[in-house]
Protein backbone atom coordinates (compact mmCIF):
# COMPACT_ATOMS: atom_id res chain seq x y z
CA UNK A 1 0.00 0.00 0.00
CA UNK A 2 2.53 2.10 0.72
CA UNK A 3 4.68 1.76 -1.94
CA UNK A 4 1.61 2.48 -4.14
CA UNK A 5 1.17 5.53 -2.81
CA UNK A 6 4.78 6.56 -3.09
CA UNK A 7 4.56 5.86 -7.03
CA UNK A 8 1.31 7.84 -6.60
CA UNK A 9 3.27 10.83 -5.32
CA UNK A 10 5.60 10.69 -7.63
CA UNK A 11 3.61 10.48 -10.98
CA UNK A 12 1.73 13.74 -8.98
CA UNK A 13 5.18 15.33 -8.56
CA UNK A 14 5.96 14.97 -12.21
CA UNK A 15 2.55 16.47 -13.31
CA UNK A 16 2.82 19.20 -10.65
CA UNK A 17 6.57 20.09 -12.29
CA UNK A 18 4.94 20.00 -15.88
CA UNK A 19 7.61 17.55 -16.69
CA UNK A 20 4.30 15.99 -18.66
CA UNK A 21 3.70 18.34 -20.88
CA UNK A 22 7.17 17.46 -22.68
CA UNK A 23 5.90 14.26 -24.67
CA UNK A 24 3.17 16.53 -25.56
CA UNK A 25 5.41 19.09 -26.55
CA UNK A 26 6.81 16.82 -28.71
CA UNK A 27 4.03 15.69 -30.32
CA UNK A 28 2.84 18.80 -31.38
CA UNK A 29 6.34 19.71 -32.79
CA UNK A 30 6.50 16.65 -34.75
CA UNK A 31 2.73 17.63 -35.96
CA UNK A 32 3.84 21.17 -37.23
CA UNK A 33 6.79 19.78 -38.84
CA UNK A 34 4.80 17.32 -40.84
CA UNK A 35 2.25 20.15 -41.58
CA UNK A 36 5.11 22.58 -43.02
CA UNK A 37 6.67 19.91 -45.01
CA UNK A 38 3.08 18.95 -46.81
CA UNK A 39 3.01 22.63 -47.44
CA UNK A 40 6.10 22.76 -48.82
CA UNK A 41 5.91 19.76 -51.27
CA UNK A 42 2.44 21.28 -52.43
CA UNK A 43 4.07 24.67 -52.92
CA UNK A 44 6.58 22.42 -55.36
CA UNK A 45 3.91 20.60 -57.16
CA UNK A 46 2.30 23.80 -57.81
CA UNK A 47 5.54 25.68 -59.25
CA UNK A 48 6.16 22.17 -61.28
CA UNK A 49 2.69 22.32 -62.94
CA UNK A 50 3.56 26.42 -63.82
CA UNK A 51 5.96 25.89 -66.11
CA UNK A 52 5.83 29.95 -66.74
CA UNK A 53 5.31 33.42 -65.41
CA UNK A 54 1.59 34.45 -64.33
CA UNK A 55 2.16 37.09 -67.36
CA UNK A 56 2.54 34.54 -69.43
CA UNK A 57 -0.75 32.49 -69.10
CA UNK A 58 -2.69 35.90 -68.79
CA UNK A 59 -1.68 36.66 -72.45
CA UNK A 60 -1.58 32.68 -73.67
CA UNK A 61 -4.95 32.47 -72.74
CA UNK A 62 -5.86 35.42 -74.15
CA UNK A 63 -4.18 34.64 -77.57
CA UNK A 64 -6.19 31.20 -77.58
CA UNK A 65 -9.80 33.38 -77.38
CA UNK A 66 -8.24 35.99 -80.28
CA UNK A 67 -8.66 35.11 -83.68
CA UNK A 68 -6.23 34.21 -86.19
CA UNK A 69 -6.94 34.71 -90.15
CA UNK A 70 -5.29 32.86 -93.50
CA UNK A 71 -5.01 36.92 -93.88
CA UNK A 72 -2.92 38.08 -90.75
CA UNK A 73 0.53 38.21 -90.34
CA UNK A 74 2.21 37.62 -87.11
CA UNK A 75 5.21 39.17 -84.69
CA UNK A 76 5.97 36.46 -82.63
CA UNK A 77 8.26 36.47 -79.07
CA UNK A 78 9.15 37.88 -76.03
CA UNK A 79 9.06 41.67 -74.31
CA UNK A 80 10.56 42.74 -77.37
CA UNK A 81 8.08 42.13 -79.82
CA UNK A 82 5.03 42.44 -77.13
CA UNK A 83 6.43 46.04 -76.25
CA UNK A 84 5.47 46.98 -80.16
CA UNK A 85 2.17 48.39 -81.63
CA UNK A 86 1.97 46.64 -84.59
CA UNK A 87 -0.56 47.30 -86.93
CA UNK A 88 -0.30 50.94 -85.85
CA UNK A 89 3.37 50.70 -87.00
CA UNK A 90 2.54 48.93 -90.20
CA UNK A 91 -0.98 50.74 -90.91
CA UNK A 92 -2.56 47.63 -91.48
CA UNK A 93 -5.14 45.83 -88.93
CA UNK A 94 -3.71 41.94 -90.03
CA UNK A 95 -0.45 42.56 -88.18
CA UNK A 96 -0.53 41.03 -85.01
CA UNK A 97 1.33 41.00 -81.88
CA UNK A 98 2.01 37.70 -80.23
CA UNK A 99 4.92 38.69 -77.86
CA UNK A 100 4.70 37.58 -74.38
CA UNK A 101 7.04 39.37 -71.78
CA UNK A 102 9.61 37.15 -70.35
CA UNK A 103 9.12 34.49 -72.57
CA UNK A 104 11.63 31.66 -74.02
CA UNK A 105 11.98 29.28 -76.94
CA UNK A 106 9.89 26.62 -75.50
CA UNK A 107 7.04 28.97 -74.10
CA UNK A 108 6.71 29.86 -77.87
CA UNK A 109 6.23 26.36 -78.83
CA UNK A 110 3.96 25.34 -76.15
CA UNK A 111 1.65 28.26 -77.56
CA UNK A 112 1.95 27.60 -80.74
CA UNK A 113 -1.20 25.77 -81.37
CA UNK A 114 -2.92 29.32 -80.57
CA UNK A 115 -1.04 30.98 -83.73
CA UNK A 116 -1.62 27.90 -86.05
CA UNK A 117 -4.62 27.35 -85.97
CA UNK A 118 -5.96 30.14 -88.30
CA UNK A 119 -2.99 29.10 -91.09
CA UNK A 120 -1.66 33.07 -91.15
CA UNK A 121 0.20 34.35 -93.82
CA UNK A 122 3.38 35.15 -92.29
CA UNK A 123 5.06 34.85 -89.04
CA UNK A 124 8.19 37.03 -88.01
CA UNK A 125 9.84 35.06 -85.13
CA UNK A 126 11.72 36.86 -82.94
CA UNK A 127 13.05 34.60 -79.59
CA UNK A 128 15.85 33.58 -77.82
CA UNK A 129 17.75 36.40 -75.75
CA UNK A 130 15.75 35.56 -72.24
CA UNK A 131 17.45 31.81 -72.85
CA UNK A 132 20.61 33.48 -72.87
CA UNK A 133 19.92 34.81 -69.56
CA UNK A 134 19.34 31.60 -68.69
CA UNK A 135 22.56 30.16 -69.37
CA UNK A 136 20.77 28.52 -72.27
CA UNK A 137 24.01 27.77 -74.90
CA UNK A 138 23.49 28.74 -78.29
CA UNK A 139 23.67 25.52 -80.05
CA UNK A 140 20.27 24.79 -77.60
CA UNK A 141 18.93 27.72 -78.18
CA UNK A 142 19.14 26.83 -82.11
CA UNK A 143 17.83 23.83 -81.59
CA UNK A 144 15.23 24.88 -79.75
CA UNK A 145 13.77 27.50 -82.37
CA UNK A 146 14.39 24.58 -85.10
CA UNK A 147 11.52 22.84 -83.12
CA UNK A 148 9.56 25.61 -83.35
CA UNK A 149 9.99 26.14 -87.15
CA UNK A 150 9.76 22.58 -88.04
CA UNK A 151 5.85 22.69 -85.90
CA UNK A 152 5.41 25.44 -88.10
CA UNK A 153 6.12 24.17 -91.11
CA UNK A 154 4.16 20.87 -89.81
CA UNK A 155 0.71 22.32 -88.86
CA UNK A 156 0.29 25.24 -90.92
CA UNK A 157 2.62 24.04 -94.49
CA UNK A 158 1.62 27.52 -95.98
CA UNK A 159 2.46 29.68 -93.59
CA UNK A 160 5.75 31.78 -94.77
CA UNK A 161 8.04 32.21 -91.83
CA UNK A 162 10.84 34.78 -91.31
CA UNK A 163 13.38 34.35 -88.51
CA UNK A 164 14.79 37.65 -87.08
CA UNK A 165 18.14 37.26 -85.68
CA UNK A 166 18.33 37.96 -82.13
CA UNK A 167 18.88 41.33 -81.30
CA UNK A 168 22.26 42.65 -80.01
CA UNK A 169 22.23 43.77 -75.98
CA UNK A 170 24.54 46.36 -74.20
CA UNK A 171 25.48 46.61 -70.40
CA UNK A 172 26.06 50.03 -71.08
CA UNK A 173 23.15 50.74 -68.03
CA UNK A 174 23.81 48.31 -66.18
CA UNK A 175 20.50 46.49 -65.90
CA UNK A 176 19.33 43.21 -67.10
CA UNK A 177 23.01 41.65 -66.12
CA UNK A 178 21.63 38.18 -67.07
CA UNK A 179 21.54 39.02 -70.07
CA UNK A 180 23.52 41.68 -71.23
CA UNK A 181 27.21 40.06 -69.20
CA UNK A 182 26.29 37.17 -72.20
CA UNK A 183 26.42 40.06 -74.97
CA UNK A 184 28.68 37.45 -76.91
CA UNK A 185 26.24 34.74 -77.17
CA UNK A 186 24.10 36.21 -79.41
CA UNK A 187 26.45 36.36 -82.32
CA UNK A 188 26.69 32.41 -82.29
CA UNK A 189 22.97 32.18 -81.91
CA UNK A 190 22.42 34.19 -85.47
CA UNK A 191 24.89 31.84 -87.00
CA UNK A 192 23.05 29.16 -85.84
CA UNK A 193 19.96 30.66 -87.13
CA UNK A 194 21.43 31.40 -91.12
CA UNK A 195 22.51 27.85 -90.73
CA UNK A 196 18.65 26.52 -89.68
CA UNK A 197 17.12 29.13 -91.83
CA UNK A 198 18.71 27.37 -95.29
CA UNK A 199 18.07 23.61 -93.78
CA UNK A 200 14.50 24.14 -93.23
CA UNK A 201 13.77 26.72 -96.27
CA UNK A 202 13.16 29.32 -93.79
CA UNK A 203 14.13 33.07 -94.63
CA UNK A 204 16.34 34.64 -92.60
CA UNK A 205 16.33 38.63 -91.62
CA UNK A 206 19.32 39.83 -90.08
CA UNK A 207 18.10 42.93 -87.69
CA UNK A 208 21.51 42.73 -85.68
CA UNK A 209 23.92 44.28 -87.79
CA UNK A 210 21.54 47.29 -88.16
CA UNK A 211 21.46 47.93 -84.40
CA UNK A 212 24.92 47.07 -83.51
CA UNK A 213 27.43 49.89 -82.21
CA UNK A 214 30.87 48.77 -84.84
CA UNK A 215 33.06 50.29 -81.94
CA UNK A 216 31.79 48.23 -79.24
CA UNK A 217 29.64 45.01 -80.41
CA UNK A 218 27.04 45.74 -78.46
CA UNK A 219 23.72 47.38 -78.82
CA UNK A 220 24.11 50.68 -80.06
CA UNK A 221 22.39 53.09 -76.83
CA UNK A 222 20.62 55.40 -79.69
CA UNK A 223 17.73 52.79 -79.41
CA UNK A 224 17.98 51.20 -75.74
CA UNK A 225 17.57 53.16 -72.78
CA UNK A 226 18.21 50.01 -70.52
CA UNK A 227 20.35 47.57 -72.63
CA UNK A 228 17.87 45.19 -73.60
CA UNK A 229 14.37 46.56 -74.69
CA UNK A 230 13.85 48.81 -77.71
CA UNK A 231 13.17 52.62 -78.01
CA UNK A 232 10.53 54.03 -80.39
CA UNK A 233 13.58 55.11 -82.72
CA UNK A 234 14.57 51.28 -82.48
CA UNK A 235 10.70 49.82 -83.64
CA UNK A 236 11.14 52.60 -86.46
CA UNK A 237 14.67 50.74 -87.30
CA UNK A 238 12.84 47.76 -87.52
CA UNK A 239 10.20 48.65 -89.18
CA UNK A 240 12.05 49.87 -92.11
CA UNK A 241 13.95 46.90 -92.00
CA UNK A 242 11.24 44.24 -91.88
CA UNK A 243 8.84 46.22 -94.11
CA UNK A 244 9.13 45.01 -97.45
CA UNK A 245 8.78 41.35 -96.44
CA UNK A 246 5.33 42.40 -95.31
CA UNK A 247 3.76 43.02 -98.86
CA UNK A 248 5.77 40.27 -100.07
CA UNK A 249 3.68 37.37 -101.60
Amino acid sequence: MKNRYAIMKKKYAIMKNGYVNEPIRGIACRKFFFLVLVLSLALVCRAQERKYSTFYYQRATLFEELPVTSDDIIFLGNSITNGAEWSELFNNKHVKNRGISGDICMGVYDRLDAVLKGKPAKIFLLIGINDVSRGTPADTIVSRIGMIVRKIKMDSPKTKLYLQSVLPVTDHYNMFKGHTSRWQVVPEINKGLVRLAEKEGAAYIDLYSHFIDKETGKMNTAYTNDGLHLLGKGYLKWVEIVKPYIGKK
